[in-house]
C-alpha cells in the first residue's frame, strides 16, 4: 500500500501530457478559430459566410480524424498517432498565418480538425490505460480540461495580440502549440497491452446506440456557442471584438473548471445521472440569449455552456468506460467521438447555411437548445435500457 501511494505522483506527468494533447488539438487547433472570426472579417481576409464555412470545414476534419484515429493507432501506435497529430496541428496554425485564399485556409482548417479528432480519441484512453483504477475519474477530468484551457488561452491571446496583426496571432498560437508538443512528446504513455488485445470485441447494443445519439445531439447543440458566439456578441449585438473576447474567455474558464465540477457530481450520483442533468442544463444555458441579452445573462450563458463543453465529454467518456470496460474504451469512445463529429460537421454546415441565408442568430440558439433537450431525453432512455438489461 505504501509503495502504491509513493508511485501515485508519477501518474500526473502523463495526465498533464494528455491535457497538453487535447489543448493542442482541440483548445488551440479547433477552438482558437472562434474568437478570430470577427477579426478575419474585419481585416478583409474573408467574407462573413466564408469565415463560418471555414469553421465548418474544421468540423468536417474532426469527423475524419475521429473515425480514423483507431485505425491509425492499430497500424502504428497510439504514441505515433498522437505525436503526428500534434506536429500537424502546429503546421496548420503556421499555415493559417498567411492569407493565401479561401481554398488554402479550408485545407488547413480541415487538417486542424483531423488532428483534433485524432487527439481526442487517442489521448484519454492512452492516459487512462496507465492510470490506477482509483484515480481514473480525476485523471480523465485533467486530460479533457485541456479543451477548456485552450478556449481560455485563445480568448486571452487573440485580443492581446490582435493589434499586431492576424499573422502574429496565428504564429503565437503555433508557438504555444509547439511548446506543448515538446512537453507531451515523451510523457504521453504508450498503449497498454489490454488496449491492444481487447478493443476488437465491443458491440453496439440499444443502450449504447441511444447514448451515441445523445452525444450527437450534444455536438449539434453547442455549435451556436463554439462557432457563432463571439461573432454574435461582437457584431450581432454590436459590443465589439474585445467584449466578445471577454465572453470567450469566460467560456474557456467554464470549460477549464467543468470537468472537475462534474466529476464531483459523478462521484455522488453516478456518471449516467450526471450526464443527463448536464445535458438538460446545457440546453437551458444555450437558450438564455433568447430570453435576455443583458450582460449578466450572457455571462451565465458563457460560463454554463463553457463548463459543460468539456464537462459533458468527461461524463460521457466516464459513462462509456463504466458500461463497456477500459479494454473496449478506445473503440467505443471512437464511435462516440465519430458520432459527435458527424453531428458537429453536419450541424455546422447547416447552421452556416442558415446564417448565410438569414444573417440572424436567434434561430441558431433555438435549434441548439432543442437538440440538447432531445439529447437529455435520449440519455435518460439509454440509462433505463442499461438498467433493464442489467436486471435480466
Amino acid at each position: 500500500m505504501v509503495a502504491e501511494q509513493r508511485a501515485a505522483p508519477s501518474v500526473w506527468p502523463a495526465a498533464v501530457a494528455g491535457l497538453a494533447a487535447t489543448l493542442i488539438g482541440n483548445g488551440l487547433g479547433r477552438f482558437a478559430y472562434t474568437p478570430l472570426i470577427p477579426a478575419l472579417i474585419a481585416a478583409g481576409w474573408f467574407a462573413p459566410a466564408e469565415a463560418v464555412y471555414l469553421a465548418a470545414a474544421n468540423l468536417a476534419g474532426y469527423l475524419v480524424g475521429a473515425m480514423g484515429a483507431r485505425r491509425l493507432a492499430m497500424a502504428t501506435s497510439g504514441t505515433f498517432g498522437a505525436r503526428a497529430a500534434m506536429l500537424a496541428t502546429v503546421a496548420s496554425l503556421v499555415a493559417c498565418a498567411f492569407p493565401l485564399g479561401f481554398a488554402w485556409y479550408a485545407v488547413w482548417r480541415f487538417v486542424a480538425g483531423v488532428t483534433g479528432g485524432v487527439l481526442m480519441v487517442l489521448a484519454v484512453p492512452m492516459v487512462l490505460g496507465a492510470t490506477p483504477a482509483h484515480q481514473r475519474g480525476r485523471v480523465a477530468g485533467v486530460v479533457i480540461t485541456g479543451v477548456g484551457l485552450g478556449v481560455a488561452a485563445s480568448g486571452t491571446i487573440v485580443p492581446a495580440v490582435a493589434a499586431q496583426g492576424l499573422t502574429v496571432v496565428w504564429l503565437a498560437l503555433a508557438a504555444t502549440a509547439a511548446l506543448l508538443t515538446a512537453y507531451a512528446w515523451f510523457l504521453l504513455p504508450a498503449d497498454s497491452p489490454a488496449m491492444a488485445t481487447t478493443t476488437r470485441g465491443a458491440r453496439v447494443d440499444l443502450g449504447i446506440a441511444l447514448l451515441l445519439a445523445a452525444y450527437a445531439c450534444d455536438a449539434f447543440g453547442f455549435i451556436p456557442h463554439t462557432v457563432f458566439w463571439v461573432d454574435y456578441i461582437a457584431r450581432g449585438l454590436g459590443q465589439g471584438l474585445e467584449t466578445g473576447g471577454v465572453q470567450w474567455i469566460l467560456v474557456g474558464l467554464g470549460a477549464a473548471a467543468g470537468p472537475f465540477l462534474v466529476g464531483v457530481l459523478a462521484d455522488r450520483i453516478g456518471f449516467g445521472a450526471s450526464y443527463i442533468l448536464a445535458m438538460a442544463g446545457k440546453a437551458a444555458f444555450v437558450a438564455l440569449p433568447l430570453i435576455s441579452t443583458s450582460t449578466p445573462m450572457l455571462v451565465i450563458s458563457s460560463l454554463g455552456v463553457g463548463a459543460l463543453i468539456a464537462g459533458t465529454t468527461t461524463l460521457c467518456s466516464g459513462w462509456v468506460a463504466v458500461r463497456v470496460g477500459l479494454g473496449h474504451h478506445r473503440q467505443v469512445w471512437g464511435w462516440m467521438t465519430s458520432a459527435f463529429g458527424i453531428a458537429q460537421a453536419g450541424g455546422a454546415w447547416t447552421m452556416s447555411h442558415i446564417f448565410a441565408q438569414t444573417g440572424t442568430y436567434p434561430l441558431l440558439f433555438m435549434l441548439g437548445s432543442g437538440a440538447l433537450a432531445l439529447g437529455a431525453a435520449l440519455a435518460l432512455a439509454s440509462a433505463r435500457q442499461s438498467q433493464s438489461r442489467n436486471q435480466r
